[in-house]
């Protein structure tokens, strides 16, 4: 029987990649009076390639931008501070993900969720999207002091939620850090799809996560079946 469900952030929970957009868009508007010069869509476009659809931490980000497009009278240290502070404003979920998380709490599932990255500023992030208080557990990597795929984060998110991997759905966005690492311990992984890993196939997934309760249920019916 499924008790609980598990999920990634970024990208999964997180339209990520229009969230970085929005903020990216602001902030050259905010910092014109130091950026001005250089055109929009290349400040714009060399954020996003350098942040490798946020891989790279913005530390590093920020320092090769600051050092490519020569930019002068504002350090990188500075726009790393906005950043941290103004990307909350920006957050956009994915289509209907309180909808989504209202069914499967209805329906007796417990809820978690496992993100890579900085601990306040994933915290901030769900904030922004209202979405922290369906949880039971939140684990970060930088607080945990590991990170998917490495399966002690899993299995920390188990013994919290106080599940056994059989009993338990992870849902992602990356295959390898998600799908495959959360299989790897046991779990039943659902993936959502993601136009950068186009190549990558797996039995469970959805395109929108509207797909998602429905889909749960079938996996829970088919279990009781003994399928």
């Amino acid at each position: 029987m499924i008790k609980a469900i598990i999920f990634d952030l970024d990208g999964t929970l997180l339209n990520r990649d229009e969230s970085v957009r929005n903020f990216i868009d602001d902030q050259y508007e905010r910092f014109k009076k130091w950026v001005g010069d250089i055109p929009k869509d290349t400040y714009t476009k060399r954020f996003i390639e350098l942040d490798c659809s946020g891989y790279v931490w913005k530390d590093k980000v920020y320092q090769q931008l600051v050092s490519e497009l020569e930019i002068e009278g504002i350090d990188w240290q500075y726009l790393l501070q906005d950043y941290i502070s103004q990307f909350p404003n920006h957050c956009v979920p994915f289509p209907n993900v309180l909808s989504m998380l209202e069914k499967l709490q209805k329906n007796n599932l417990v809820l978690g969720m496992i993100t890579n990255g900085f601990g306040d500023f994933q915290m901030n992030n769900l904030k922004a999207l209202g979405i922290e208080k369906y949880f039971k557990a939140i684990l970060v990597s930088e607080w945990e002091g590991i990170k998917k795929p490495d399966p002690e984060i899993f299995e920390r998110a188990l013994k919290k939620l106080q599940v056994n991997p059989n009993e338990s759905i992870f849902v992602g966005d990356h295959p390898e850090n998600d799908v495959i690492a959360s299989r790897n311990v046991g779990m039943i992984s659902i993936w959502k799809k993601d136009y950068q890993w186009d190549t990558f196939v797996t039995e469970l997934y959805v395109n929108d996560l509207a797909e998602l309760p429905s889909i749960i249920e079938e996996v829970r019916t088919n279990l009781c079946k003994g399928k």
